[in-house]
């Protein structure tokens, strides 16, 4: 992992620890090293949700690309999936995402992509922090300065490639979309209208400080009940850059991450389009997920959390459908990057060709009870690989069976070791992740 960009790009308090000059920074290097190293203009598209910094961060990183003679296509306000897609099919050198995702407003960050609209890989980035701590020197565009240009056009096309992904017209289904005063709040409606759903629409009045603010998906119980009051046959959250996507059913339930990957992953294999029969989740999927698809007869990967790690898992084995339970949800053949409207409309699609409610697609899907708790130890890798942790954790997993199961794993930014068990009631996740903490704390490992 880099200095600066972590598994989601460079992430940071506005102003604090990202400022207008990384962007610039930012800027000047992506400018030079798609274009006048290699003697040619680089085009580079920039998309940016509704942060009051993000209009900040946007001419500054304009400055800097056009500083080093590159042309900056604006798409302005759009979700971090449509820069991905217009950057891959018009053909530009990269793409820029100015977002902190379902962060609150005073935090922003600035996510790469490469030409095909995946993150940029390890070693592009790795170049942009050694010109951002000095170490590079680039030289300014001459006569030949770069210019802005207004791309507007593609988070409209890009629209018209939603829509022309539904099969299936919406009319008389009344549905509810929390845009979380984001990203998706200029884009959702219209997909949604176009394709004649009756749509209900909230959280969709952006002032650049209320994004992700007891809204969206990460506050979804505001959704859940406006579906019950509304009569709703089906509700959608998404967060800031709509990347993500929960659902609520017209019961007013809340259908996770995990719950769509087998709602979606089930109705591929009964048409014969899931291939490798596989779904890819994270280490974090819930047991219950788990136990719905050996019942439906399908095979799982597990890669380590991050929609990262489950995009190459895809793109290495071919696989079709994976996500995260917090509503990260990709789908290959149609986007290289977690989408939330792309999400909803797969659900609306599943909805109307098996003609059932939501609560019945995700009925098989019982999650398992979880307790979860973090220790702090002084070295994560001491703690995780003691002989005698690692038994403590082998008879409990023994010991649970098939009934439920336990992870222990290393936090990625803190001193941290996560010991988690999902079993059948709160009572046996707790004692189970006590009986492995005892094990730690009396080896002396806490810190």
């Amino acid at each position: 992992m880099g200095k600066y960009f972590g598994t989601d790009g460079f992430r940071g308090e506005a102003n604090k620890n990202l400022t207008y000059e990384h962007a610039i920074q930012i800027g000047r290097f992506l400018g030079w090293y798609y274009g006048a190293r290699l003697d040619k203009k680089a085009k580079v598209v920039i998309g940016k949700d509704t942060r009051r910094s993000s209009y900040m961060f946007e001419y500054a990183l304009c400055t800097g690309l056009m500083a080093s003679g590159a042309d900056a296509y604006i798409m302005h306000v759009t979700t971090t999936p449509s820069v991905a897609y217009i950057t891959k099919v018009d053909d530009f050198d990269c793409g820029i995402m100015i977002s902190a995702s379902h962060n609150p407003y005073y935090d922003n960050g600035i996510k790469l992509l490469n030409g095909n609209g995946e993150k940029m890989d390890e070693e592009t980035i790795l170049k942009v922090e050694d010109y951002i701590d000095g170490k590079l020197e680039i030289p300014m565009a001459s006569r030949e300065v770069g210019c802005t240009v207004d791309y507007v056009s593609g988070r409209n096309r890009y629209i018209g490639y939603l829509i022309s992904l539904s099969n299936f017209s919406f009319k008389g289904v009344k549905v509810g979309l929390d845009v979380a005063n984001g990203a998706a709040w200029s884009i959702a409606k219209a997909v949604f209208d176009a394709l004649g759903a009756k749509t209900y629409v909230m959280n969709a009045e952006p002032n650049g400080y209320n994004i992700n603010t007891d809204c969206g998906s990460t506050h979804i119980e505001h959704l859940q009940k406006y579906v019950v009051d509304n009569g709703l046959d089906i509700g959608f959250a998404y967060d800031g850059d709509a990347d993500r996507c929960l659902c609520v059913d017209e019961k007013g339930n809340v259908v996770t991450g995990d719950h769509i990957i087998y709602i979606y992953g089930k109705y591929m294999k009964e048409r014969g389009k899931l291939v490798n029969n596989k779904v890819v989740t994270t280490v974090m999927s819930n047991f219950g997920l788990y136990k719905a698809l050996d019942k439906a007869d399908i095979e799982y990967e597990k890669t380590k959390v991050g929609d990262k790690y489950v995009y190459e898992n895809m793109v290495t084995y071919g696989n079709r459908i994976g996500g995260e339970q917090s509503g990260h949800i990709i789908f290959t053949k149609y986007a290289t990057t977690g989408d939330g409207i792309l999400t909803s409309l797969k659900m609306m699609e599943v909805m109307l060709a098996k003609q059932k409610p939501m609560s019945e697609l995700a009925a098989p899907v019982v999650f398992y009870p979880q307790v979860l708790k973090n220790v702090r130890v002084k070295s994560k890798p001491d703690a995780q690989n003691d002989p005698d942790v690692q038994a403590a954790v082998a008879k409990v997993a023994e010991e649970l069976g098939d009934e439920g199961r336990i992870l222990v794993r290393e936090s990625g930014t803190e001193p941290v070791i996560r010991v988690m068990v999902e079993a059948g009631t709160d009572e046996i996740c707790e004692k189970y992740v006590n009986s492995v903490i005892e094990v730690i704390e009396s080896k002396g490992h806490l810190a």
